[in-house]
């Protein structure tokens, strides 16, 4: 089992919903990264999701756009994010962490390298979301086999003859984006979600994640009521943002704009009573 198999099922026994958090490696500085992500499990993020920063990210909005701008503009890099993993490892071993981005990076620097050093590094999964089901043998297969998770996005658009072939080798979770578009960009609906997640769940064992646009403490309370966690990143990314002086530099409220909120949406989602299965 890897650390988060062992995590969701610490969740259940709990019977409670997990929260997912999401920051950019690098963002604004790697100091000041490595100090906020240190300070998450103690907020109350259950998982820990690091953004690899990419200068072409598809699918994120323009908050985490600008975040993965100024991380490559701090001088973030491959290396520098897995050398980021090993610091947060020193202190907390229980904590899953997932690398979650694109292949381009992946693929630059080597994926056989890059699996290793992840895995030495402490990593324990990956989302990856620009490689589908067809191109499995790419990096999810060998991912599987060198012990990390692949986690696999399903959205709004994922029917049920498409479901199979996505979740055929995931594992850890499934990642359930919540609307049709980029990060951040709208407000999930609960119900609609709460639907969706259960016709998932008819295909699948695996705990379902459910992410993009979730802000408040009360949207994750609606959304936890029906999935086994909640994936929270622009809203975080925005508040390191809102943190910064006018040079975007990090400042003396930076860490704890973020802590702050993940306290407070820690509290939502245990407050998000799961509903019986």
């Amino acid at each position: 089992m890897t650390r988060i198999d062992t995590r969701f099922a610490d969740l259940k026994r709990e019977g409670r919903a997990g929260l997912v958090t999401f920051l950019m490696a690098g963002d604004p500085d790697a100091k000041t990264a490595l100090a906020i992500l240190k300070a998450l499990p103690k907020a109350g993020a259950d998982v820990i999701e690091i953004g690899m920063p990419f200068t072409d990210p598809m699918a994120d909005g323009p908050a985490i756009q600008a975040a993965g701008l100024r991380a490559l503009q701090a001088g973030q890099t491959m290396r520098k994010t897995l050398a980021m993993v090993r610091a947060l490892r020193q202190d907390d071993d229980a904590t899953p962490i997932v690398l979650m981005g694109y292949y381009n990076p992946i693929y630059i620097y080597g994926v056989a390298k890059f699996l290793s050093d992840a895995k030495a590094a402490g990593v324990d999964g990956l989302i990856v979301v620009d490689l589908p089901p067809e191109e499995d043998e790419e990096l999810c297969l060998p991912a599987l086999k060198a012990g990390l998770n692949f986690i696999r996005l399903a959205a709004p658009t994922t029917d049920d003859k498409r479901l199979p072939a996505v979740l055929a080798n995931t594992s850890g979770f499934v990642y359930y984006v919540s609307i049709a578009g980029i990060t951040g960009a709208a407000a999930p609906d609960a119900g609609k979600v709460h639907a969706a997640v259960a016709r998932i769940k008819r295909h699948t064992h695996l705990p379902v994640a459910v992410g993009f646009g979730v802000r408040t403490a009360k949207q994750a309370r609606e959304i936890a009521s029906g999935a086994e966690a909640v994936v929270v990143g622009s809203a975080l990314v925005n508040a390191v943002a809102q943190s910064l002086d006018k040079k975007g530099k990090a400042t003396g409220k930076t860490v704890k704009a973020v802590t702050d909120l993940v306290t407070e949406l820690a509290g939502g989602v245990r407050g998000g009573k799961r509903k019986a299965k």
